[in-house]
Formats: C-alpha cells, sequence, structure tokens
C-alpha cells in the first residue's frame, strides 16, 4: 500500500523531535484500492441494515443505553480501567454522595458524556467547541494521572509513553502546531467533498488522535466523536455503532494502526477501521436480533398470567430493558407497590427465570437481581 504524508518528525529546542502534522487532508491520490472500496461498500449496506432493524426495536432509547454503556465500558477498559459494565450498571443509581471505586467512575463519566454530545449534537453544530463540551463533561471531577484542565486544549506539550518527552513513543504536536492541526480538522469535518462517509470517519478518528489536543482523555474523546460524527452526517438514524469493544478485543493492533497512520500509512489504517465497522454493525444486528427473540419469549411468559398480576411485571420487564440489574427499591419504584408486594414480584420473576439473583460477596451494597440473559447479550467478556 502506498504512503501519504501526514507529516514529520521535527527537533525542537527542548532536544526531543514532535510531529509535526502536514496540511489536513493529506494531498496526493489516495489510490483507494478495489478490496478498500468493496469494505466500504460492504459496511453501508450493514450500516443500513442496523439501521433498519433497529427500527423494529420498541422503546429503541432503552435498548441504546445499552450499547452506550457497552462502549463505555470498553473505551475505559483501554485506557486501563478494570470495572466491567456489569460494576458500572449495578452502582449507577447509588445514593448521592457514595463513594463509587474509580474504575467504576471512569465508565460512569463516559455515559454521561457520550449521552450529553448526543443531546448536544441535535441542535449544536461539530465543532471544535462541540469537542471541547465533550470533553469537560469526560473529565470534569474524574480520576485523572496528571491535570486534565476538562474542556481547554492543552497549552503546553504532550508525549505518549515515556516520562519526558525526549524518551517517549510518540510526541505530538507543539502547541502552535496543534492550533493550526485543529483548525484543518474542524474544516474538514465540514467540507462538502468527494470523501466516502467512513472513510472520512476513519481520518478523523486517526487525525484527532495524532493531534492529541488535550491533556488526558483523548483516546476516549476521539472514540467517541467517530458514532457522533457518523449520527451527525446522518449516516445512522440511531446511534447505535461503537468501535470501542472491536478496539479493546484488538487494542495491540489498534494502537500498532494508528501509530502506522501518522507514519504515512493511511491505507493500512483505514482497512482496520473499516474491518472494525463491519464487525461492529454485524454483532449489533445480531444482538437487535436477540433481543427481539428474548423479549417475545418472555412476554409470551408474562401474558400467561392473570390480568393485574401481567400488567405490574409487564411494567418491570419493560424498565429491565434499560436497567438490567435492580434492587427492591427499583421495583417500588417501577410498580408503584409496597416493598412486600415488590418482593412478591421479584419472586415471580425469578421463578419465571426471568431474573436471577446477583450475587456480590461481602459488598456494601444491598441484594440485587440482574435479568441475565438479557445483559449478557452485551456484556459478553466486558
Amino acid at each position: 500500500m502506498n504512503k501519504l504524508v501526514i507529516g514529520q518528525y521535527v527537533q525542537q529546542p527542548g532536544g526531543f523531535k514532535a510531529f509535526i502534522p502536514a496540511t489536513f487532508p493529506p494531498t496526493g491520490d489516495f489510490g483507494l484500492h478495489g478490496k478498500l472500496i468493496a469494505k466500504h461498500t460492504e459496511a453501508v449496506r450493514l450500516l443500513g441494515k442496523l439501521d433498519g432493524i433497529t427500527e423494529l426495536l420498541p422503546d429503541k432509547d432503552w435498548f441504546l443505553t445499552m450499547f452506550v454503556r457497552k462502549d463505555a465500558s470498553s473505551s475505559s477498559q483501554i485506557e486501563g480501567t478494570n470495572a466491567t459494565m456489569m460494576d458500572a450498571i449495578e452502582r449507577e443509581n447509588v445514593e448521592p454522595g457514595t463513594q463509587l471505586p474509580e474504575d467504576v467512575d471512569d465508565i460512569l463519566h463516559y455515559i454521561a458524556a457520550i449521552n450529553f454530545g448526543l443531546e448536544r449534537a441535535k441542535s449544536f453544530p461539530f465543532t471544535l467547541r462541540f469537542i471541547r463540551e465533550l470533553h469537560e463533561k469526560l473529565m470534569t471531577q474524574a480520576r485523572i494521572t496528571h491535570p486534565a484542565y476538562p474542556g481547554e486544549f492543552r497549552t503546553k506539550q504532550n508525549w505518549i509513553s515515556g516520562t519526558r518527552p525526549d524518551n517517549a513513543k510518540f510526541v505530538p504536536p507543539p502547541v502552535r502546531e496543534m492550533e493550526i492541526a485543529l483548525d484543518h480538522l474542524e474544516k474538514f469535518i465540514h467540507a462538502d467533498d468527494e470523501y466516502l462517509p467512513l472513510i472520512k470517519a476513519g481520518l478523523l478518528h486517526a487525525q484527532f488522535e495524532t493531534i492529541h489536543p488535550f491533556n488526558d482523555g483523548n483516546g476516549r474523546t476521539g472514540r467517541m466523536i467517530i458514532t457522533i460524527f457518523l449520527w451527525y452526517k446522518k449516516l445512522l438514524e440511531m446511534p447505535i455503532l461503537y468501535l470501542s469493544s472491536y478496539f479493546k478485543q484488538h487494542q495491540k493492533l489498534y494502537y500498532e494502526k494508528l501509530d502506522g497512520y501518522h507514519n504515512g500509512e493511511v491505507l493500512e489504517w483505514l482497512d482496520f477501521f473499516l474491518d472494525g465497522v463491519i464487525e461492529t454493525a454485524n454483532s449489533a444486528v445480531a444482538t437487535c436480533a436477540a433481543i427481539t427473540r428474548l423479549r417475545e419469549r418472555d412476554m409470551a411468559k408474562v401474558q400467561i398470567l392473570n390480568r393485574t398480576a401481567s400488567e405490574t411485571t409487564l411494567k418491570v420487564l419493560e424498565n429491565l430493558y434499560k436497567m438490567p440489574i435492580a434492587g427492591i427499591a427499583d421495583i417500588v419504584k417501577w410498580t408503584k407497590y409496597t416493598e412486600r408486594g415488590g418482593y412478591k414480584v421479584i419472586d415471580r420473576l425469578v421463578s419465571m427465570g426471568i431474573l436471577v439473583p446477583l450475587k456480590i460477596g461481602s459488598s456494601i451494597y444491598a441484594q440485587k437481581w440482574v435479568y441475565k440473559d438479557y445483559l449478557e447479550l452485551f456484556d459478553g467478556n466486558n
């Protein structure tokens, strides 16, 4: 594959070399070969298929919540978080002021940030200001290894994997060159050009990570903007495609391809990126189909109950699609029953094989129950 000029390493006064981006997008012939174009065509087809199947889902926003949680856990795990999606769901509704494990808090910050971004994008253009607001939501009061300055582009040199710039694995552009590169990136987002849409999304993510414009949180912010960009550009009717689980599964290769990108191996990166879209879209389609089957199975179980029990149990089942781990307080809230009545509903759902007790060992949290078959459609090994 041909190499393109993305930038070059330039010696800096501090005795290290920093990467200075060239004009973006890269000029010259991309030479998109038949295989890559075919992958793009297949990826777009699958996005259409995904849009179609999500239209058949009732309460689509509830299922979207689960996809967001899955992405949040995977993206945070890429950055070293050990908590799982299940850990985060368990602790989403704890009492205000409760001290959360730091790893869980990472995921909850990500969920809050992407939900903010999806809502904000409905009425605000996809600009550098939008990206800064997304970062502010992600990093405010979040766990950090060094000052994050939420919502602010960095004002000094940063670096990746090292104790200082001269022994780092990669040194992004100095501040002035960073500002120029960000201006090019913003213009690229809004340009009326001939780039294939998923090619543009792949370039956007790789270039953002190359610029590394924040002190901390660049990886998570960059992964969020992929889905928001695709939705903003109307490639998706519903923002349900999230690539973080693919990047987590192939984490070493993900970093290798990003490193190769700023060394000019753009087509190799795009090939990897399109593979991710195809794999993730296929997985999401399968998950949506499995949701439909599971819902039909469990709705049938509920409908054989007497009218009063059926109505109440159905109300709980519908809420479990959004919150698949529930305690007695959740059941009482959903049904308006007393605790005694709530426990009867739980016992009924357990006997029907819909809920199972959640074993939490010596945790300080009260007993909870999990809609295990449903959660496993999303959670997998994450």
